[in-house]
Order: structure tokens, then C-alpha cells, then sequence
């Protein structure tokens, strides 16, 4: 069984978020970045399934420029076996899933997953068209993912409950929690990481279809207004006349 898991390089959850003087890019200035964390449950799934049938192999693939190799060197450590890096910025979710489409076509994988977005965009975008582009089915979002054989039960998430459901190799799934507990890697792992296959290639295709126009951050917080209890009826006033709620 080959898996290949699509991982992002995203900025840590506690960046303070700030914007090129033009507010057309994302500053990188002094930003840790790390593997997207929907991502990491699609990585771990993917090792345990490998172990569990004692054979396969589980590539990772990003599609970045140079600066995320440190963070598919730790996807490597945690345990994957070799990885591909396209090397492009991940301009937008189009451009991504030719991307992913192409080496996944090429390398006749038979499970891709991911996770099913990354924390900077929240596009929820890339796995659907990766499935329409190879024209193979997509499972979003799965929460359970087990193998018998070529055949995978998959438990996704839909309002108001679950739907359990079963598709052959190959197939496309974009995974979140309670799929798995990530793997952290382990000196081992780290060691063995640097030995590991790390491919390098150009992007095929066309470009992004869509381009930033601008990006702007949310409003700041105003200040609280404190209404002592025995004052009802000016928070009654302020509700209506300044929060206009009721």
C-alpha cells in the first residue's frame, strides 16, 4: 500500500500575525513555522495503518519553497519513509492540487490524505480537487480511517451526526481529530530523518487561478462597559441604542 500525505508549513498558533507595508503577502519576519497540525493527523494515520500491515510505504509531499524542508525532515522523523517537495510557493488551493495530482498520478499511490485545511487559510479546498482532478473519489472530513485489504471504512463528519462509508483504492481523505493521536519524533526518528529521501522538483501546469487583493486584520477589541446590577435599565439602553442587538 502506498500512501502519499500532503502536509503545509504554517505559521505557529501563537505568531502575531502582521502584513507586508503593501497588504498584499503575509510577513515572515521572525515566524515559526510548523507542519500543519489537521496535516499531522493524516500522517500519523497513515504511519499506524503502514505498521499495522506490516508493509508499504508512506511518502510526504509539500508543495514550498527551500524554507520548509526543516518541517519535512520532522514529518520524516515522526516516521514517514521519503518525501517529495515541489519546489513553488503554494500560491493558491488550485495551483496546490495540480501539484498534488501530478506527483500522485505519477507515483500510482493508492491512499492520499491530508488534513482537511490548513490553520492560516481554512480554505477546505485542496482535497476535493485533487480527487476531481484524478477523477477518484474524496472522503471529507474523516474522522476514522481503517483498511481491509483495498477497501477503507472511513467515519466522516456531517451536521448533526456521523456517516460512516466505505470506498476502494484509490481515494482521497481529508482528516481531523479523533483520527489518531500525533506522533512526536523521537531521537531516533530525528537521526534517521537526515538520511532519508527529500525530491526535489518544478511545478507542472498552469499558475493560481486567484490572487490576493488585500489582506486585513480584524477589527481591535473595544473596551468593556461595566453596568452595576441595580443599573438594568441603562444596559437595556445600551444593548438597543450602542450594540443594537435588541
Amino acid at each position: 500500500m502506498k500512501f502519499l500525505v500532503c502536509i503545509s508549513n504554517v505559521p505557529d498558533t501563537t505568531t502575531k500575525i502582521t502584513f507586508t507595508p503593501d497588504n498584499k503577502e503575509f510577513n515572515k519576519a521572525g515566524v515559526q513555522f510548523v507542519i500543519n497540525p489537521w496535516d499531522e493527523y493524516a500522517l500519523t494515520r497513515a504511519i499506524e495503518l503502514k505498521e499495522a500491515q506490516g508493509s508499504g510505504t508512506v511518502t510526504v509531499l509539500n508543495v514550498g519553497e527551500a524554507d520548509t524542508e526543516p518541517n519535512i525532515r520532522k514529518a520524516l522523523a515522526i516516521g514517514a519513509d521519503d518525501a517529495i517537495r515541489v519546489n513553488a510557493a503554494p500560491t493558491d488551493a488550485y495551483f496546490v492540487a495540480q501539484q498534488i495530482a501530478a506527483i500522485a498520478k505519477e507515483g500510482a499511490y493508492d491512499v492520499i490524505l491530508m488534513g482537511k485545511e490548513s490553520i492560516d487559510y481554512n480554505g477546505f479546498q485542496v482535497h476535493g480537487m485533487v480527487g476531481e482532478l484524478l477523477g477518484i473519489p474524496t472522503v471529507a472530513p474523516a474522522m476514522k480511517l481503517d483498511m481491509s485489504g483495498n477497501t477503507a471504512t472511513l467515519e466522516r463528519e456531517i451536521e448533526g451526526g456521523k456517516e460512516i462509508v466505505e470506498v476502494n483504492t484509490p481515494f482521497v481523505a481529508s482528516c481531523q481529530q479523533p483520527m489518531c493521536e500525533p506522533r512526536i519524533p523521537n531521537m531516533r526518528g530525528i537521526m534517521t530523518a537526515r538520511t532519508k529521501p527529500l525530491k526535489v522538483v518544478e511545478p507542472v501546469g498552469e499558475g493560481a487561478r486567484t490572487a490576493v487583493a488585500e489582506y486585513a486584520l480584524p477589527p481591535k477589541k473595544q473596551g468593556v462597559k461595566l453596568i452595576p446590577a441595580e443599573s438594568a435599565g441603562d444596559l437595556i439602553k445600551l444593548l438597543r441604542n450602542e450594540a443594537k442587538v435588541i
